[in-house]
């Protein structure tokens, strides 16, 4: 059986597929990209050290605000530390038998301490240090996911670890001014990761101005996502996630390692 073409894994993804290029259609990286999903089966042998410290250095050559860096990477080697962690993120139980982690770090203690190197005021001390930080972690938590998947290897991103923020704070031994914006697993695939078909382009590539999506497009999403399964509508278990509260107390949490949320 012949590849699928970018053509043809877009219009998988949403439905259509956008004017293309010729010189884009047959570029492997964006058929690649195109054909990316999150993995959560993994072969049982850890991925080696130097491949996720080259991973690492690859992901932090990714933009970060006004080249303020405030982004780092933990690697987590240690298998008391790995078990830990797993033991804390049980509610997927997925993750129980994932081979290796890393945490990405959203890190505005750095940018504060360079001001005090410096004998310079802290003058931004608002809720866009926090969201520069994250923003930045971020980027350097999907351009690693790019990065592990052109070496054969899947990934994962774990929110979750969110939802243990004074855990693995004391875990990670993290100081103020420095919390985890996600997790993600990292390891050899045991079976190929799923793909999931995304929301219309026309609903979610806006061109000049915002264009609001309607009940009867989320609808006709959900019809197509399920296509031939038993799976619940993407729509309906969205609101049910999102009817419980979550991290209620993260707001506080922010606030009690330094951040000035205003």
């Amino acid at each position: 059986m012949s590849e699928k073409t970018l053509d043809s894994r877009l219009s998988d993804r949403f439905g259509s597929s956008p004017q293309m290029p010729e010189e884009l259609a047959t570029i492997p990286a964006l058929t690649q990209l195109a054909a990316r999903g999150s993995c959560r089966s993994f072969r049982s042998d850890p991925v080696d050290l130097p491949t996720l410290q080259t991973l690492c250095a690859t992901a932090l050559c990714a933009p970060s605000k006004s080249d303020l860096q405030q982004r780092d990477i933990l690697i987590v080697t240690d298998p008391g530390l790995l078990k830990a962690l797993k033991t804390l993120l049980g509610a997927q139980a997925w993750i129980a038998d994932l081979p290796s982690m890393v945490v990405f770090l959203a890190n505005n203690r750095r940018q504060r301490q360079i001001q005090h190197w410096n004998s310079q005021p802290f003058a931004n001390d608002h809720l866009d240090a926090f969201f520069n930080a994250s923003v930045d972690a971020g980027i350097a938590l999907a351009t690693f996911m790019i990065a592990a998947e052109a070496a054969g290897l899947g990934c994962c991103p774990i929110s979750t670890i969110r939802n243990h923020l004074p855990q693995v704070q004391e875990l990670l031994q993290l100081p103020d001014h420095v919390f985890p914006v996600a997790g993600m697993a990292v390891g050899h695939p045991e079976a190929p990761p799923q793909t999931s078909a995304r929301l219309p382009l026309e609903n979610t590539v806006h061109l000049n101005r915002f264009s609001d999506i309607s009940e009867a497009e989320v609808r006709a999403y959900d019809d197509r996502r399920r296509a031939g399964t038993d799976a619940p509508a993407w729509s309906e278990a969205k609101a049910k996630m999102y009817a419980e509260p979550q991290r209620t107390d993260f707001g506080a949490f922010m606030r009690k390692i330094g951040f000035n949320l205003d």
